[in-house]
């Protein structure tokens, strides 16, 4: 199939078996100025939804094979596609197929026999709210501003911008539609912390020298957290202060540890090391900063980092 023109307009992809159906609406979505895609089965409508990314898919709920609930998982399930909105076209009104719907990532449904002009009217909703969505993302991430959204009562993840999908990938917190474990925890704290009208404090997981670390937001009219992330990197930091204060590596190892109230004992046990060692190298970067006492050198090196915008929290 040849590479759509994206000059094109919007596009729309259409799953359904029924000939007559694909038809009817195909002529509707063009004459409307649509780009249309068809599929006729499952398979075919996840390979064009990854190949040429619709913003928005009208899936037909019953199919031969794969039925359109299991095709919605799939594409839900999908990072290149989970963010396009999805409209069910089902005869199925009972309340047990509706909710099937959206459980499996469903943004809207329409009854058939299908009405035209009420399919063109959702596709125009959808179509713009996801526009807007794109737009707040990317306006995000370049920002440098890892955001995802978390819906209060289910814990699922309603959309991330590109990089809070890279910082969860890269210390292991995938957990498919859902928010980590650890991340639905935190916000029910962060929840009745709310109503207490009591402070709610981030969320910091640790991998190795690294940790991610949460901050809600405000919660949204549609019952959805927004979280930013930031990686905070000891190493990183360690790199700041080298840099800021002419420190050497193990220097500046001792005092950032002094920034988090270790005590030489402790900085040595963490470094390998002789508490005697770690006094040595602390009189060394007491001079260096013109300090005298470890509350002072900690005081200084917090100030220059904020100062500096430096890429961790002490």
């Amino acid at each position: 199939m040849p590479e759509l023109d994206p000059l094109a307009g919007d596009v729309v992809l259409i799953v359904d078996d029924i000939p007559d159906n694909l038809s009817m609406l195909h002529d509707a979505l063009e004459e409307a100025g649509y780009t249309v895609l068809v599929a006729t089965n499952g398979e075919a409508a996840l390979a064009r939804a990854v190949q040429h990314q619709p913003d928005v898919i009208l899936l037909d709920a019953l199919m031969p094979g794969m039925d359109g609930f299991e095709v919605a998982r799939r594409l839900k399930s999908d990072d290149a596609t989970s963010h396009i909105p999805i409209v069910f076209m089902t005869g199925l009104t009972e309340t047990e197929h509706v909710v099937a719907a959206f459980d499996a990532g469903g943004a809207d449904y329409v009854t058939k026999p299908l009405r035209p002009r009420e399919v063109l009217a959702r596709i125009a909703a959808h179509m713009h709210s996801a526009r807007l969505t794109h737009q707040a993302r990317s306006a995000l991430d370049a920002y440098g501003q890892a955001t995802l959204a978390v819906h209060a009562e289910t814990g699922r993840v309603v959309w991330q911008t590109p990089l809070a999908r890279s910082l969860l990938r890269e210390h292991g917190l995938v957990a498919g539609e859902q928010a980590p474990p650890a991340v639905r925890n935190w916000l029910e704290g962060a929840a009745r912390a709310r109503r207490d009208r009591r402070e709610v404090l981030p969320l910091s997981l640790a991998q190795g020298g690294s940790r991610l670390v949460f901050t809600a937001h405000e919660r949204t009219e549609e019952g959805e957290w927004l979280v930013v992330m930031r990686e905070e990197s000891d190493t990183a930091v360690i790199g700041a202060l080298t840099a800021a204060f002419r420190l050497t590596a193990r220097e500046a190892e001792v005092l950032y540890w002094v920034t988090k109230g270790k005590t030489n004992r402790d900085i040595g046990d963490i470094l390998g090391t002789s508490p005697r060692t770690v006094h040595k190298h602390l009189e060394h970067v007491f001079e260096k900063l013109g300090v005298e006492t470890r509350t002072a050198a900690a005081a200084l090196a917090m100030d220059r980092l904020r100062t500096a915008g430096a890429p961790a929290r002490l």
